[in-house]
């Protein structure tokens, strides 16, 4: 008999030699974000670690100080108040330096906007889903709340101090309907500047935490609503016992991204209220840690202590996201295992 090449085992080896490996070439195109990723972020942030533990600082326009490694003294500087240079530093009090302020600056204005915003945006996702109430024009009232997200920060920053100055039209009413004293300015006063910052984060932001919760709603498996109808549950209790418990890992997320976008707040505050060294008024009340940081990098020239406060907003941000994760996490509760006697 004759035997062919296929039957010889041959054509197997051919077609083994014409295989085309292509798994190879994704490589190249994951490259441009590995070279973004090194050169935008990771070297940065490299480089930011390394000027925070040395004294790099501008004496006259041109020429600089060091770069001279100092250890911790950055660090130091930025968190106390001191007396004395060099060898001779001492350290007068801990914790009243613009560093610190500026970072309860940030935490209070993103904690005032942050609590209404997921509660507001909460109570809209589970109306906008809710099966029985069935609203109508719900995609018109989704887009006029998202657009606030949409506008630019100095446009709201614009708006808002001119209707809110001391001649602004909603400032003149409250005085008129003696709501407010007619001497108070929402411009010199502390609460009213960072009251009014807290409502424009939490009014340019509520809509996109809506439309987050909106699709993690929209996830859920609407047996478990039917089953809940089914035994009798109302519109509350299918609430806090289905979709609130579900919906755990959305508003962990959005705790956490918001925490960290908030800490990093920069644009309104910036735009809003500010002197014209670009300052929070009045007397930094609002002024943010972003804030503070351009200042002594670009305005002051020291790069040292802008890295250290950098860092420490770093660690401040690090600290709070794991702190969220710790108290949103599941529990799963401890098993007890029964004794065989």
């Amino acid at each position: 008999m004759k035997c062919t090449l296929f039957q010889k085992g041959w054509g197997s080896e051919i077609m083994k030699k014409k295989k085309v490996e292509y798994g190879k070439y994704g490589y190249f195109f994951i490259l441009p974000f590995f070279l973004v990723f090194f050169v935008f972020q990771l070297y940065p942030l490299i480089y930011t670690f390394y000027l925070s533990f040395v004294e790099y600082y501008q004496i006259k326009l041109g020429k600089f100080q060091g770069p001279n490694f100092n250890g911790l003294k950055n660090y130091v500087m930025v968190l106390a108040t001191t007396k004395g240079s060099g060898k001779n530093l001492e350290v007068v009090s801990w914790f009243d330096t613009m560093t610190v302020k500026t970072i309860g600056n940030t935490l209070k204005i993103w904690v005032l906007n942050f609590i209404p915003q997921i509660l507001l945006a909460l109570l809209l996702a589970s109306w906008f889903t809710d099966t029985v109430v069935k609203l109508k024009g719900q995609g018109a009232f989704k887009i006029m709340m998202f657009m606030p997200n949409i506008i630019t920060a100095s446009s709201i920053a614009v708006l808002f101090y001119s209707l809110f100055n001391a001649n602004g039209p909603i400032a003149m009413m409250l005085r008129n309907a003696h709501i407010i004293g007619q001497k108070y300015d929402f411009m010199e006063s502390p609460g009213g500047t960072i009251g009014l910052i807290a409502f424009m984060q939490f009014w340019m932001w509520y809509g996109n935490s809506m439309i987050v919760l909106i699709a993690g709603i929209l996830g859920i498996s609407p047996s478990l609503y039917e089953a809940a109808m089914v035994d009798g549950a109302n519109s509350k209790q299918q609430f806090f016992k289905i979709t609130l418990p579900l919906l755990k890992p959305i508003i962990q997320y959005n705790l956490v991204t918001s925490a960290i976008g908030g800490l990093q707040m920069y644009d309104i505050p910036s735009l809003f209220n500010v002197d014209q060294s670009f300052n929070g008024k009045p007397n930094y009340a609002s002024e943010t840690i972003t804030m503070w940081i351009k200042s002594l990098g670009f305005t002051s020239k020291d790069y040292g202590k802008a890295a250290a406060s950098s860092i420490i907003l770093f660690l401040v941000t690090m600290v709070i996201s794991i702190v969220f994760f710790a108290v949103t996490k599941d529990r799963q509760p401890k098993q007890k295992h029964a004794v065989i006697r």
